[in-house]
């Protein structure tokens, strides 16, 4: 939900108006997928990356909009919680030494912002939750100042018609309640965009939903919430929680969540756009005067923002975007599955495993996604989620498998070729892909190192949970600003 919105109540006619809206843009946006001409010559590839801010002490700090105004950049924004911001990175194509300019651009832009926050007495940390993160922290009163956010808190609160309960049960278990969606906060992520042609967004889609659980297991950097030590990556059951519509009775329903991992493979863009229409109740029915059929008669591109702004509140871990650039249309997939950091070389290097592997199994005479059930794919997906780089995942022809072992064994090549399509320079392919090799010969991602670190401080420095969270956290910070990948860190 990238846009503003006007903070207000609406009413029956607005709901209404906007359900016709909706539709109707649904139309046009299937005329549009049999008859117009979307950008696909050179395929465009983009990140986001979420980010949390913390103080001296290493405790969130609620300074996102003293930083963004001494930034006054516009590729930074804020995000949810008054210690998020996010950055948009300028999209390019990876053909070349593409990622390593990816890699330069968020690392300049990291130092500069980082700079500029010390001013207000705060640091930058890439890192899926901020393990000294308390459930105080998570209030009403901490959200961004945008009306954006409390608008679409009190739509969700609205819709439950009571608190959010968190439960999860990992290692240890959570259980926690919230009288808004402010726990959704504690998830910083990054999203990779992949540009394709309509005809082509299906499969892509389809891949990405079934290496969701592989990119989760080798990504993982969540280990900790609220003092608890849960899921390899906490942050997929807490985004899940954080942000249900759904009373008991709904769930008991099958009513489906909004924070969704879907339900089948699809033929088409326009299936994940129906179910968005057919299933989902708007959260925020804004309309807007565009008439996007005679648009559409007099030759124009129509921006579809009913449409648009619907979709942005339906949070699929494998999201699709329908944008406009430079006057023409394009369709993108974005990968909304791993967690920021903890470095930027580990996330460029996360990219380069997601596209080349989508952009190899695209191109398989036997698509992954033909020889495995939807259900296995959303199964390995949580599986990973709990377990990391312990996990034993589905996959074809090896049943269940090590996932250290199956990506070494057979993803990494793929992922190799898949860059090599790209055209990426095969320094850079093989310098990136190597941090993934790494990982999986070291059995150290980011919720490793943390929870290593974490043990040991207890265990010979005698810390209690909260003091050695802090000290592991300073350390991981050093980390970060080295830039040198996780596995490579000390104990």
């Amino acid at each position: 939900m990238g846009q503003d919105v006007i903070r207000g109540a609406f009413s029956r006619e607005d709901r209404a108006r906007y359900r016709y809206k909706v539709r109707r843009c649904l139309d046009v946006f299937a005329l549009m997928l049999n008859d117009f001409r979307f950008d696909s010559d050179r395929p465009m590839t983009g990140l986001e990356i979420e980010l949390n801010l913390i103080d001296p002490d290493a405790q969130p700090a609620m300074r996102n909009a003293e930083v963004l105004a001494d930034l006054a950049d516009p590729s930074f924004q804020t995000e949810l919680g008054q210690f998020n911001l996010e950055i948009n990175v300028a999209p390019r194509v990876i053909e070349g030494d593409g990622l390593d300019v990816y890699e330069r651009e968020v690392l300049a832009s990291l130092v500069h912002a980082d700079e500029r926050a010390r001013k207000s007495d705060a640091q930058l940390v890439l890192i899926g939750i901020l393990p000294t993160l308390r459930q105080e922290h998570t209030v009403l009163a901490n959200l961004s100042n945008n009306p954006r956010y409390q608008l679409l808190n009190e739509q969700i609160i609205n819709a439950r018609g009571e608190d959010i309960a968190l439960d999860i049960r990992g290692q240890e278990r959570l259980e926690a309640e919230s009288d808004s969606i402010a726990a959704e906060s504690a998830c910083t992520s990054v999203q990779f965009h992949l540009q394709v042609a309509p005809e082509d967004f299906a499969m892509h889609w389809n891949a990405s939903q079934a290496i969701a659980g592989i990119q989760v297991a080798v990504g993982a950097n969540s280990p900790y919430l609220f003092g608890k030590r849960l899921w390899a990556e906490t942050r997929i059951a807490l985004f899940e929680q954080a942000t249900d519509t759904r009373p008991e009775e709904l769930k008991a329903q099958g009513v489906r969540p909004r924070v969704w991992f879907g339900e089948r493979w699809i033929t088409s863009i326009f299936d994940l756009f129906e179910e968005n229409v057919r299933y989902f109740p708007p959260l925020l029915p804004i309309t807007d005067d565009e008439d996007p059929v005679a648009v559409l008669e007099a030759g124009g591109v129509p921006y579809l923002g009913e449409l648009r702004l619907h979709n942005g509140t339906i949070y699929r871990w494998n999201r699709p975007v329908y944008d406009i650039m430079n006057g023409r249309p394009h369709l993108r997939v974005e990968n909304r599955v791993l967690p920021a950091g903890p470095t930027v070389v580990d996330q460029v290097a996360n990219a380069a495993f997601y596209f080349g592997l989508v952009g190899e199994l695209v191109q398989q005479d036997r698509p992954i996604w033909t020889q495995m059930t939807f259900s296995a794919a959303e199964e390995n997906f949580h599986t990973a989620a709990r377990e990391g780089l312990d996990a034993r995942l589905w996959w074809p022809d090896r049943g269940e498998v090590q996932v250290a072992d199956l990506v070494l064994d057979e993803l990494l090549p793929l992922a190799s070729a898949g860059l090599d399509r790209f055209g990426v320079r095969p320094g850079t392919r093989d310098r990136l892909l190597g941090v993934i090799e790494g990982r999986c010969r070291t059995g150290r991602n980011g919720a490793a190192w943390q929870t290593a670190t974490v043990n040991d401080l207890q265990a010979r420095h005698h810390l209690d949970r909260r003091s050695a969270l802090r000290e592991m956290l300073q350390r991981y910070s050093v980390g970060l600003h080295a830039n040198e990948p996780v596995h490579t860190w000390p104990i």
